[in-house]
């Protein structure tokens, strides 16, 4: 059963109090975006959000769902507060990440509002840890306007045929162009490595293509340095699409089904590498 925290000695409610049978599912969503030390945490009514940043370039959001949580309450429209999320997964982790057959650890997450700690009070096996995580201001963050009215080319694809496209593919490459087509090659994967250049293409029929909406053509290039992080978050998932918008800005979101089946979400959006598509132009 989920912790119950003690009320503030304040008297003041808590704006975010939420617990979870197994703090595992938190935790392994936020590895999905640990890319960076801080990240900025948005509780609404519908759940969590936690959005990690680097060098205005690439974005990336971890999303879970009210529904995910044993209890969720939110006393305002929403919480916002920037907290360090290396500490904050060292704290879920604190009885180890491989916890024994049958045993799982609680959580019970609480927070006060601006100028207060994030607190967090896990029990495994009867025994109870109490952190308290200092919050911060949180930043302006980018704002990639990402709306389904805008998104020029969509695919799904099951996510073992990205997995297998990483494997397959020159690494060392500086850059990963992507082509997306409504006719062929329809989807190709380019890599431009030491050993030369290597392609990947999936046609539209492919087992592994679960929709394929495309209205142009295009080909857009980006630096792997910023796709990498997103490879935690394909380990996990099932299913990933991939969107492009007019300036081809990239939206990978990954579909993951936590160990009681229920569905969670991380997106990635990466700008594309302007320096290289103007150089061709």
């Amino acid at each position: 059963m989920p912790l119950s925290a003690p009320p503030p000695a304040s008297g003041q409610p808590y704006l975010l109090s939420a617990s979870l049978d197994n703090a595992r599912h938190l935790s392994s969503l936020l590895r999905a975006v640990h890319f960076q030390d801080h990240a900025t945490c948005f509780a609404t009514a519908n759940g969590l959000r936690v959005t990690v940043e680097d060098a205005k370039c690439i974005q990336a959001n971890a999303f879970i769902q009210a529904e995910i949580f044993q209890e969720f309450a939110v006393q305002e429209e929403s919480v916002t507060f920037r907290i360090n999320l290396s500490v904050l997964l060292d704290c879920l982790t604190i009885f180890g990440t491989s916890s024994l057959p049958g045993s799982t650890t609680a959580l019970r997450m609480c927070y006060r509002g601006y100028g207060y700690p994030l607190m967090l009070f896990l029990e495994e096996g009867g025994v109870v840890t109490v952190c308290k995580i200092n919050t911060q201001e949180p930043d302006e963050l980018l704002d990639f306007d990402f709306c389904s009215t805008k998104v020029v080319n969509k695919i799904i694809l099951q996510s073992e045929g990205l997995r297998e496209a990483f494997a397959e593919l020159d690494m060392t490459s500086e850059v990963l162009q992507i082509t997306m087509s409504p006719d062929k090659p329809y989807f190709r994967l380019s890599t431009f490595g030491n050993a030369g250049s290597a392609h990947l293409d999936y046609p539209r029929d492919s087992d592994l293509m679960e929709a394929f909406h495309c209205n142009q053509t295009q080909t857009n290039r980006y630096k792997i340095s910023l796709l990498k992080p997103s490879t935690k978050a394909l380990a996990l998932s099932c299913k990933v699409s991939i969107r492009t918008d007019a300036q081809g800005f990239l939206s990978l979101q990954y579909m993951i089904r936590n160990e009681d089946g229920q569905i969670c979400f991380v997106e990635y959006y990466c700008c594309p590498d302007e320096d290289i598509t103007e150089a061709e132009l």
